[in-house]
C-alpha cells in the first residue's frame, strides 16, 4: 500500500502549474488574485520610481535656474503660466499671485504675502498628491496580501482533509498534494505582499523628501518677495 502510494506521490507534478491546476476554483481564485495584485503592485513601484527619478532632475534643473541671477521676472516668462515641471508650478503659482497683488498705480494690495503663501502651498499640495498616488494600494497590497494567501491556504487544508477522509488514506504520499497546492497561496500572498511593504515605505519616504524640498523652495521664495514687499 504504501508502495503504490509512493509511485502515485512520484508521477504527481508537483511544479508550480502542475499545483494552481490542481487545486480547487476557491484556490485558484484567490491565486489568480494575488498574482493580480502582486502585477499592480510592481507596475506602481516602476511607474513611481520613474517619475521621482524625473521629478527630482526637474527640481535640481529648476533651482540652478532660479539661483542662477536671472531676474525672477524673466524667469516667469521663460516658464509660461502653466508649466510643467512641478517646481515652475509652485514658483509659477507665487509670481501669478504677485502680479495679480498689485494695483494700476503700481501699489500692493493689502494681504499679498499671505495670498502668495497660499498660492503656493495648494500647489505644494496638489503636487503632494500626484507624488503619492497609487502609494495606499501598496500599503492595502501589503497588509491584506497575506491574509488573503491564508485563506486560500485554510480552503485548500481543509478540502484536502475531507478528500482524505473520503478516502480513508491518512499516508503522506496521498496527502502531500493538496497541502502543498494550498501553501502555495500562502507562498503567493507573501510574494505580493513583501515588496509592496518594502517600497511603500521606501517610496513613502521618497514623497515626503520631495515635498519637504518643495516647502523649503516655497519658504526661500516667500522671503524673496517679502523682502521685495518691505522695500
Amino acid at each position: 500500500m504504501e508502495t503504490e502510494a509512493l509511485a502515485l506521490a512520484q508521477e504527481i507534478d508537483f511544479s508550480m502549474w502542475g499545483l494552481f491546476a490542481r487545486a480547487t476554483l476557491t484556490v485558484k481564485l484567490v491565486m489568480l488574485l494575488l498574482l493580480l495584485a502582486s502585477f499592480w503592485a510592481w507596475a506602481i513601484i516602476i511607474q513611481k520610481h520613474i517619475l521621482y527619478r524625473a521629478t527630482r532632475r526637474e527640481a535640481d534643473r529648476f533651482d540652478r535656474s532660479f539661483w542662477s541671477g536671472e531676474p525672477l521676472d524673466e524667469l516667469f516668462e521663460q516658464i509660461g503660466t502653466d508649466p510643467e515641471g512641478s517646481s515652475e508650478k509652485i514658483f509659477a503659482a507665487g509670481m501669478i499671485e504677485w502680479r495679480r497683488s498689485h494695483r494700476n498705480d503700481g501699489g500692493l494690495i493689502a494681504g499679498a504675502q499671505a495670498r502668495i503663501d497660499r498660492s503656493m502651498d495648494v500647489a505644494i499640495a496638489k503636487e503632494a498628491e500626484r507624488l503619492q498616488r497609487g502609494l495606499p494600494v501598496l500599503a492595502t497590497v501589503g497588509s491584506t496580501a497575506p491574509f488573503v494567501g491564508l485563506f486560500g491556504t485554510v480552503w485548500g487544508i481543509m478540502t484536502a482533509f475531507i478528500e482524505i477522509a473520503e478516502q480513508q488514506n491518512t499516508n503522506l504520499a496521498v496527502v502531500a498534494p493538496g497541502i502543498a497546492e494550498a501553501l502555495l497561496a500562502t507562498g503567493l500572498g507573501l510574494l505580493a505582499a513583501i515588496p509592496a511593504v518594502i517600497f511603500y515605505n521606501k517610496l513613502s519616504a521618497d514623497s515626503d523628501r520631495i515635498v519637504a524640498g518643495y516647502e523649503a523652495f516655497a519658504d526661500e521664495f516667500a522671503t524673496i518677495l517679502s523682502r521685495q514687499l518691505d522695500s
